[in-house]
């Protein structure tokens, strides 16, 4: 299971890099970031390892964004605003989900972490 996402006042772990891969590269289906090259199974564990914190640290900061996005588009101020349910439509969420999301980015934006908060994913 991921680790759970640092808020505002602690460190984030620095995950390995996710490099880029050229387009020719990228197409190979048997391709994936240069593992498939690797013999050595504990060198291959520990990049394999680091590409799976990368992914789960860039998973948890772009729902951070999401969130983020969602309270700012559900801001009652915007003469523009959308419903949760226009939010929901756009991200292919759930309009309760869309909900959750609107109040973790409201909380998000305030710099509130406390103990009973929940991510909402």
């Amino acid at each position: 299971m991921a680790e759970p996402t640092p808020r505002r006042n602690e460190s984030r772990l620095r995950p390995a890099p996710l490099l880029f891969e050229p387009a020719e590269v990228a197409s190979d289906p048997e391709h994936f970031f240069d593992l498939e090259s690797i013999d050595d199974p504990r060198a291959l564990l520990a990049r394999a390892t680091e590409l799976t914190q990368a992914f789960r640290a860039a998973t948890d900061r772009a729902v951070e964004f999401q969130a983020i996005a969602a309270a700012q588009l559900a801001d009652p101020r915007r003469f523009d605003r959308l419903t949760p349910a226009d939010i929901a439509a756009q991200a292919e969420w759930t309009e309760d989900y869309a909900k959750k999301m609107v109040e973790f980015g409201r909380d998000l934006m305030r710099g509130v972490e406390g103990p009973g908060h929940v991510d909402p994913v």
